[in-house]
């Protein structure tokens, strides 16, 4: 489980990285990544929309993210804001291949 200070809670932070971000697609994620140098915990955000899939299914493809996110943190560097879009075919993925989306994207551009 993510703590609080490793979640990104406002709208406008979502924003902020979505839009300024460096961009990582993956099979069924999407990742946007901002490093901001700042000396902080790295921080993450999901998007999981109704296209994914009803209430449970999105509830256990964010479980199954924020999963992923807390496993990689101790590789990140301080300063790393992380929003990950859920794409619909994440509904009928398992765990690995959740897994190996974001960590390739993560590694590729945030790794400490």
């Amino acid at each position: 489980m993510l703590a609080r200070g490793n979640r990104i809670t406002r709208g406008a932070e979502y924003k902020a990285v979505v839009r300024g971000g460096s961009r990582c697609a993956g099979a069924h994620t999407v990742t946007y990544i901002v490093i901001t140098g700042e000396a902080r915990p790295s921080r993450f955000g999901f998007i999981v929309s109704k296209q994914v899939g009803g209430a449970v299914v999105r509830n256990t493809v964010r479980r199954r993210l924020k999963d992923v996110c807390a496993r990689s943190l101790p590789r990140l560097a301080d300063g790393v804001d992380v929003v990950i879009r859920a794409l619909p075919s994440s509904a009928t993925a398992d765990f690995r291949a959740l897994q190996r989306d974001v960590d390739r994207c993560l590694m590729k551009r945030a790794a400490a």
